[in-house]
């Protein structure tokens, strides 16, 4: 699906193009998480792993794949690359922004939380009128609905402003990356695929792929129950490497040829669209089903979340990358990995409590 889609972004407009190769590279995502969200409308244990599926696809895009495409394309390439500010800084903002969207509704329920009262204690009290846990649970699923909405309607700004006001500014930038691709007479000399071939290609991946994430999913609880895998590792670093790994090798072969705004590009596009659409999409259809599944996030998910977003942005400030930024970038995804293998299943700390 990843080659009918990268053949078909070819022969369309330079932006526009690249736009429908990362939504075509979402959709394997968009698969997974519809199936996750349908599966945890009869199954709430289901919800934390979609949970953290969705901060671990914007985790892994943004510390692994990016990480990966600064060591390998500045090893390649004489240590150090230069990329335009304009795709840095735009996808750093708008993945700021959607970071902090997303930790509203959790920062809402835990400044909350310490102010309810159980019905029990509601009961004992005689205060009938008090803020009780289920309250706090049907307003923070309200402000969840709400900022689904929200940033569903910023992404269809995102994509407007990337092909109309922007498209001039992206399509010099993509096509001068063409340009200096190292293995650029190679791809030219590659058999193409047609208009018609790369449709059916993607209608024929599309529906093997979905088969997969059925059975993929279908083994969750055998992997953390029978193998004693936990939740937060399952959906923050394996779900996504599993959905992920053909995007990723996509954008570090970009980098490797030099064309690091187009590696860029298939970093932070990806979780630009995770952020503000697939996530609120599964909100919604979760909302539709009168499932349980919502934006209140584990808190240190969240917070690594938002800490590795500011980590990037600070790397991508400069408007070049080295080797030694991606190896710093790999080194914090794997004390991320390695804190969410110990880090507890939602059951285990409520019955510790």
């Amino acid at each position: 699906m990843g080659f009918a889609g990268q053949e078909l972004a070819r022969k369309l407009p330079r932006v526009l193009g690249i736009l429908i190769e990362t939504t075509l590279g979402s959709v394997v995502e968009i698969i997974l998480f519809m199936v996750l969200t349908v599966r945890a409308a009869s199954n709430p244990e289901y919800v934390s792993v979609l949970q953290a599926a969705i901060l671990g696809s914007i985790m892994t895009n943004l510390l692994l794949c990016l990480g990966f495409c600064f060591l390998v394309g500045g090893k390649k390439n004489h240590g150090e690359q230069k990329f335009h500010p304009v795709i840095s800084e735009t996808g750093s903002g708008i993945l700021l922004v959607a970071g902090f969207a997303l930790l509203i509704p959790t920062a809402f329920y835990s400044a909350l939380y310490s102010n309810t009262v159980s019905p029990a204690q509601s009961a004992e009290n005689g205060a009938t009128a008090s803020y009780s846990i289920e309250d706090l649970t049907h307003d923070t699923r309200g402000v969840s609905h709400g900022t689904s909405i929200i940033l569903m309607a910023a992404f269809l700004i995102y994509v407007l402003y990337c092909v109309t006001s922007a498209h001039s500014v992206f399509d010099e930038i993509l096509k001068h990356d063409e340009h200096i691709d190292n293995d650029r007479h190679k791809d030219l000399a590659k058999k193409k695929f047609t208009m018609l071939e790369c449709i059916l290609a993607i209608i024929i991946s599309i529906t093997c792929v979905s088969l997969v994430i059925v059975f993929l999913v279908s083994e969750i609880h055998y992997i953390v129950e029978e193998r004693g895998v936990p939740d937060a590792f399952l959906g923050f670093i394996l779900v996504p490497l599993v959905e992920k790994l053909a995007e990723h090798i996509t954008a570090i072969d970009e980098a490797y040829d030099n064309q690091i705004n187009f590696a860029l590009y298939h970093c932070i596009g990806p979780s630009i669209q995770t952020a503000l659409f697939n996530a609120p999409l599964s909100v919604i259809v979760s909302w539709c089903l009168g499932s349980t599944m919502d934006l209140n996030f584990e808190i240190f998910m969240i917070v690594i979340l938002v800490l590795s977003i500011l980590v990037v942005g600070n790397f991508l400030r400069d408007g070049s990358s080295n080797w030694l930024e991606g190896a710093l970038l790999l080194i914090v995804y794997a004390v991320i990995a390695l804190a969410t293998w110990y880090y507890p299943n939602p059951s285990v700390t409520t019955s510790s409590e």
